[in-house]
């Protein structure tokens, strides 16, 4: 009977180092790194990275300005308004929705003058900022024209230049849906509805 060397038993394999060397794709479960946790990394590196490039905060001063703008925004949109006529629940006029409006604008800057020293994550104006300044004084253009011409035009115009401009979206995508706005919100409000807003047609 001939003595077998152990761990040579039929069934058992044993692995020869030089293969393992040999083969640089074989790596321990230990050394791989799951691709869970590579994403996260890199999502929590984006979001450092963004927190730097982040413009330096306003300031007390600066938030102060901030709500007061806004202050002054709702007020005068409640007056502009009140000037193309409020109506009621029940008869809504050219005002009504311009008057909620301006409402929840005053409402929010008075809140902000509230929280004025409590607020400390507001951002210095940057082109970010003076897009949405852009994209209110188009608002007050709207209101201010929307009894002379009608609401066609400046709605259109106003999502024009919404989605162009400030949206950057494609000058087809930017027509067709100004043209699909204005013409939805006609059907529904004007037609159906017999909602008294001025209007061209």
């Amino acid at each position: 009977m001939t003595d077998r060397p152990p761990g040579n038993d039929v069934g058992e394999r044993t692995t020869d180092p030089a293969d393992s060397a040999a083969d640089p794709g074989s790596t321990s479960e230990s050394d791989r790194v799951p691709e869970a946790e590579l994403g996260l990394a890199d999502a929590v590196r984006e979001v450092e990275n963004a927190e730097h490039d982040r413009p330096p905060p306003i300031g007390t001063l600066g938030n102060a300005i901030t709500a007061v703008v806004v202050v002054v925004l709702g007020v005068a949109t409640i007056a502009g308004s009140v000037s193309l006529g409020v109506g009621t629940a029940r008869e809504p006029r050219a005002g009504t929705w311009p008057l909620m409006i301006g409402i929840v604008l005053t409402v929010l800057g008075v809140g902000l003058l509230a929280v004025v020293r409590r607020t400390a994550d507001a951002e210095r104006f940057s082109r970010a900022s003076w897009l949405v300044l852009a994209a209110f004084a188009t608002m007050v253009g709207f209101v201010a024209v929307i009894e002379v011409v009608g609401f066609e035009i400046p709605a259109a115009l106003l999502c024009f230049v919404w989605l162009r401009f400030l949206g950057r979206e494609s000058w087809r995508m930017s027509i067709l849906t100004s043209l699909g706005v204005v013409a939805g919100f006609y059907l529904v409000f004007v037609a159906a509805l017999a909602v008294p807003i001025p209007h061209l047609f």
